[in-house]
């Protein structure tokens, strides 16, 4: 297996220590820590709730995200959703592929390979990377909204690496109502 350098511009504040990538302040945290702490909120409140609190603080972050991402790159519309999907695969998350998207009609379909969830669970026959739902909505929000179609999408996970049959993950992105 062949290792490159991160694919991300990193700048840390001489003064501060505060890490940014294109203006945004960052973490970088190692993965057991982050989903040690994952699992368990999982454990102590349960993955129905802690999947509803994530998809509500994912969608504002994703909005979020892609608003100040669009102003920094000159980028909007599609572009703004490509670079999403390409600085969340740069970051470790896991490597996202989008297999369609439809900006002016509020859709799209994101392939998840290789999700930093599933290595941790293994195949424990239930969706395990619930985390990113409400990300594809909120960035997509963002996205039909900065080129004139203000849908509000909700996003749903069809299936994860971590079930049986299942290699990779798969997220759908549909306007709600």
């Amino acid at each position: 297996m062949g290792h490159h350098p991160p694919e991300i511009p990193i700048q840390v504040d001489d003064e501060t220590g505060v890490w940014s990538t294109d203006g945004l302040p960052m973490l970088y945290v190692p993965r057991h820590f982050f989903i040690n702490n994952h699992a368990a909120v999982e454990d102590a409140i349960g993955a129905d709730q802690y999947a509803d609190l994530l998809y509500k603080a994912g969608y504002k972050s994703a909005y979020f995200w892609c608003e100040e991402e669009g102003k920094t790159h000159g980028i909007s519309g599609a572009e703004v959703y490509d670079h999403y999907m390409k600085r969340l695969s740069q970051r470790g998350w896991g490597q996202f592929f989008i297999e369609h998207l439809d900006v002016s009609q509020g859709t799209a379909r994101v392939r998840l390979e290789n999700s930093a969830f599933v290595y941790y669970y293994g195949k424990v026959n239930r969706k395990v990377d619930y985390m990113f739902t409400g990300w594809f909505a909120g960035a997509m929000d963002q996205v039909t909204e900065s080129v004139g179609f203000p849908f509000k999408t909700h996003a749903v996970q069809l299936q994860s690496g971590s079930e049986e049959g299942c290699d990779f993950g798969l997220f759908e992105v549909k306007p709600i109502g």
